[in-house]
């Protein structure tokens, strides 16, 4: 059980919550024990509510478009760190959502999954076992960390595997993501194969719309080159902005256009709707700093900051 787990004891004190205007998202700004911030991102759908959670405090991966990498790294996030995030969501979908349960989990917060494979895969095995979502509603994203796949592999868990690729050729993706050139698309491309071929699981490929630089019909079409090779599902992201890089997200029409170019290929492609871009809740914009919510958000000091472990879990 989780009651009573030493590894488990509380270890978030939730600083700051902000709400979307829509009332559909959440993110909160937990503190953890030594000081660092992490935060965690709710998002309530007419079917189901997901979580986005952190595995990190800051990221390494220093990939420009995203806010957690221009933050830096500050370390892993222990197993307890974890699962809280997901108890957190848990007893909050429940108080804003009392005709359903927490259903979906992402590893799209704040840094890389695969870089913490000590901690993630036992959380894994409890959020699956003892929370109860069930495996094929937990998905881990990674931007290519091969060790990382190669044991994600042999998981045993039927848990979901996305790619950060954003670029499909090494020049563009390693100007975009650094760690492309320890690990270059086509040796992840081989390692991708051999997941597909151990765990028969289909793979997405996460691709963030950037104006001018990923969009065009060239890129498209080595996207679709690679989607094909290993049967993989696109989902384009329209680019959100953050404080530190300048460039904008593709016009919306580009990115019909884009998704259109690979759907025509036989390639099947979603445009992910992006929720809470005005609390800066969406993708790649985690940051973990209080003085960057400054959007005109709603933020809710909560009198009770310390999480009530015990209480969620009776």
């Amino acid at each position: 059980m989780l009651k009573g787990n030493p590894d488990l004891s509380p270890a978030l004190e939730l600083v700051h919550l902000s709400r979307s205007q829509d009332q559909l998202t959440d993110k909160a700004l937990f503190k953890l024990s030594d000081g660092q911030v992490i935060e965690t991102v709710l998002m309530h759908y007419p079917d189901r509510s997901t979580v986005c959670v952190s595995s990190q405090a800051g990221c390494a991966m220093n990939c420009g478009f995203c806010a957690t990498g221009q933050r830096g790294f500050f370390r892993h996030l222990k197993v307890g760190e974890i699962i809280e995030q997901v108890i957190w969501a848990t007893n909050r979908t429940k108080l804003s959502r009392s005709d359903r349960r927490l259903s979906n989990i992402v590893f799209m917060g704040m840094g890389e999954p695969l870089a913490n494979t000590k901690n993630l895969f036992p959380s894994l095995r409890r959020i699956n076992s003892e929370i109860g979502i069930g495996a094929r509603h937990i998905t881990v994203s990674t931007v290519g960390i091969i060790p990382g796949i190669n044991k994600f592999t042999h998981l045993d868990l039927q848990v979901n595997l996305a790619i950060s690729l954003h670029a499909a050729n090494n020049q563009k993706r390693s100007a975009l993501i650094p760690i492309n050139n320890r690990y270059p698309v086509e040796d992840l491309m081989d390692t991708l194969l051999r997941y597909k071929k151990a765990t028969n699981r289909r793979v997405s490929f996460e691709w963030a719309m950037i104006d001018g630089v990923n969009d065009s019909d060239q890129d498209a079409s080595e996207l679709i080159g690679l989607s094909i090779q290993v049967g993989a599902h696109v989902n384009l992201i329209p680019l959100n902005p953050t404080p530190g890089w300048p460039t904008k997200g593709s016009p919306i029409q580009r990115v019909r256009e884009f998704a259109a170019l690979i759907e025509r290929a036989g390639v099947p492609v979603s445009i992910r709707d992006n929720r809470g871009t005005e609390i800066d809740a969406a993708c790649g914009q985690l940051a973990g700093t209080i003085d960057l919510m400054s959007h005109g958000e709603q933020i809710y000091l909560e009198n009770s900051a310390k999480i009530e472990l015990g209480a969620l879990l009776n």
